[in-house]
């Protein structure tokens, strides 16, 4: 593998900031990580997520990094950067724990290593803050990039926030439905690191016979197939809940004697995810333009004999564990930061990057979100 030329190295490594208003792909779809519910009460564009007209064969995504400027920016100047700070130090203190010599991404986009960047987060971990000092600290050592994929610098957008549940510690009463923390004997594999064409595929099963074979799906779950084993951490009131908490990732359970408790992301069991809101399209209980995380869940409590078989037409099923402190966790490891923290697909873009947002906001008529934010889940 030959060097990036020096020159693009140069402004790559630059780019700290980068225009992200979105990649046009679900693959690479952006989140951002709110602090309440109600941020999250967005009647999302289901045209964006089910297109009426899908090409037989999309085109694989190609996704790019083409040199821009601060005055392209929308919004720039208006942003509160001081804002943005706690979540870019994280980031920086992430990175640093990772090693020097690491790359950020994929070392053929050339966006440097550790080394290479840590002058821009010593300089963010020495800035006193204030919009000044922090413009000429970006403007001084930074260049902006505009992620495109396939040409197109527009897609989807969506919040996503920190559940929360009502539970207990032991099964009694209205909690009866079990949160799982990781089976020993469910293991993970990166085929990348079998076959350089398989880079970030990953798949996960239990190994019978020395074979490697699939874990359970969510339906075997719901129906047993771990109970007797000690994995259950807590037991909560709602099925519908603890699926969506799967969906989330994290969230807090108020437990019945008063005290609360956040839970992680601590894996997965292998299978593939399912959007239940598509086959409640396809079926024509739910019009395209009224899906929404809300119109699920009004339909799954107005119609509880089916409720269970939709959810577990979905075979993904989520682990968690215990956080202790701040939470809830990015897929970085660090705490996310309420409307600063992005979730991107880390195939493309670089988890700990720092990106310009510009996106329109969950209610009619309001201002577009335009701030910095950090790639962290």
């Amino acid at each position: 593998m030959t060097s990036p030329d020096p020159r693009l190295r140069r402004w790559r490594l630059a780019a700290l900031i980068a225009i992200a208003m979105a990649v046009i792909t679900m693959a690479a779809a952006l989140s951002v990580y709110v602090r309440s519910v109600g941020y999250e009460v967005i009647p999302l564009d289901a045209s964006l997520l089910w297109p009426k007209v899908e090409p037989a064969e999309p085109p694989p995504d190609q996704i790019r990094f083409a040199a821009a400027s601060f005055e392209d920016l929308p919004g720039w100047g208006e942003d509160d950067l001081d804002e943005a700070l706690p979540a870019l130090r994280a980031s920086c203190r992430r990175w640093e724990r990772s090693g020097l010599d690491r790359e950020i991404g994929d070392p053929e986009v050339g966006l440097g290593t550790v080394a290479e960047w840590k002058s821009v987060c010593d300089s963010l971990s020495a800035s006193p803050g204030g919009r000044a000092a922090l413009e000429a600290t970006f403007r001084e050592l930074l260049t902006p990039l505009l992620l495109s994929n396939h040409e197109e610098t527009e897609g989807l957008f969506t919040g996503y926030y920190e559940a929360s549940l009502r539970g207990s510690r032991r099964r009694h009463g209205p909690y009866t439905v079990p949160l799982h923390s990781y089976p020993p004997d469910l293991v993970s594999v990166d085929l990348g690191e079998f076959r350089p064409d398989l880079k970030g595929t990953r798949i996960a099963g239990t190994v019978v016979d020395r074979r490697l074979v699939p874990f359970a799906d969510r339906q075997a779950i719901v129906d047993g197939a771990l109970s007797g084993r000690g994995l259950e951490i807590l037991w909560v009131d709602d099925a519908v809940d603890a699926f969506f908490l799967h969906i989330q990732g994290s969230g807090r359970v108020e437990l019945d004697d008063g005290t609360s408790v956040r839970l992680g992301y601590a894996g997965q069991n292998g299978h593939p995810y399912t959007a239940i809101g598509r086959d409640l399209i396809a079926r024509g209980i739910i019009p395209r333009e009224e899906m929404s995380m809300q119109a699920i869940r009004g339909w799954l409590a107005a119609n509880p004999d089916e409720a269970e078989t939709l959810m577990n037409s979905n075979a993904s099923y989520v682990f968690q564990r215990e956080i202790r402190g701040a939470g809830p966790l990015g897929a970085m490891g660090i705490p996310l930061t309420p409307e600063r923290s992005l979730a991107v697909d880390p195939h493309f873009v670089p988890l700990g990057l720092p990106l310009w947002l510009e996106a329109e906001a969950p209610y009619p008529g309001a201002p577009l979100i335009r701030r910095l934010v950090s790639a962290q889940d």
